[in-house]
């Protein structure tokens, strides 16, 4: 896979949020980042706030307490420039824990069509998250998906509050969420 360029490298976060709202069935999904002077939102799938959820949850939780515990020392400064606002749809995301520095380093690339991707550059950013952060963010980010709709036993969908057809029972038995 060839290695793709990045157009805005925020270096180490003062700050990272994932964020939700709308109804459940219907919700959407993002990240707050802030460093320095530049914000960023990194509007997400449900799945990917998930998944990047449970890989830092189950990294961290691996973690030796003396791991935990020592001090995260990003490998670059926070944003050095001026007042920038990135905000895109992730459609890539690679995520790392570099262990000299005790910090996570996340690359996203949005999400582009082949029309798109003729016109011209891609948004893509990259950042740097204390060990700290990385485990607030795999905490809430987890806590966020389980609020949404719940699933269905026999198959496993979620069942939206005006009930749901289940297609294990032949649709001949609705269920009902709550």
């Amino acid at each position: 896979m060839e290695e793709k360029q990045v157009k805005y490298q925020l270096g180490a976060l003062s700050s990272v949020e994932p964020v939700t709202f709308g109804e459940p069935g219907r919700r959407t999904f993002k990240l707050d980042l802030q460093s320095g002077s530049a914000v960023c939102a990194l509007w997400l799938e449900k799945e990917q706030l998930f998944q990047l959820g449970v890989y830092l949850r189950d990294y961290v939780g691996g973690l030796s307490a003396d791991e935990k515990e020592r001090i995260s020392e990003p490998r670059e400064p926070t944003w050095q420039g001026g007042e920038e606002s990135i905000d895109f749809r992730a459609g890539q995301m690679f995520l790392s824990h570099d262990k000299e520095s005790n910090s996570f380093y996340l690359q996203a690339h949005e999400r582009e069509t082949e029309e798109e991707r003729s016109e011209g550059e891609a948004e893509s950013v990259s950042f740097w998250m204390t060990m700290r952060q990385a485990a607030s963010l795999a905490e809430e980010s987890l806590r966020i998906c389980a609020a949404g709709r719940p699933t269905c036993f026999l198959c496993g969908q979620p069942i939206n509050p005006d009930g749901h057809v289940c297609p294990r029972a032949n649709g001949h038995t609705v269920l009902e969420a709550g």
